[in-house]
């Protein structure tokens, strides 16, 4: 999709700047193309195709930032699932037992550091 709408920019890109050149040279290619003068009618059609060929390259944008947009929501709720089942791999403790009182911070605590001690003075 990525690259439909890269070709599209182009095509875009490419006929509005073969269609600047054309009227900016129009005295000398004009005779070229059979045109004495341009007419609204002319005017009119290159103007609707310079629209439909926009309107395509705007669609192309639309369809790859969408596409790309649903790829991140699904890899950000797969590493949310993986999240999930890392911290549930870390604390099968509270996972274990849903029914069970939850532990207090210094019951769990696995580490050797003492309890603080709160010293006032008398």
């Amino acid at each position: 999709m990525k690259k439909l709408h890269q070709i599209l920019q182009i095509v875009l890109l490419a006929y509005f700047g073969a269609f600047l050149i054309f009227f900016i040279a129009f005295d000398t290619l004009g005779g070229l193309f059979g045109m004495e003068e341009i007419t609204s009618d002319s005017m009119v059609t290159i103007i609707l195709i310079g629209l439909l060929l926009f309107l395509a390259a705007w669609g192309s944008s639309y369809a790859a930032y969408s596409s790309l947009s649903s790829q991140i929501k699904k890899m950000e709720n797969e590493t949310h699932a993986l999240k999930a089942k890392i911290y549930d791999f870390e604390h099968p403790k509270t996972t274990a037992n849903p029914g069970a009182k939850p532990t207090t911070p210094s019951e769990s605590d696995q580490s050797n550091i003492p309890r603080r001690q709160n010293f006032t003075d008398k």
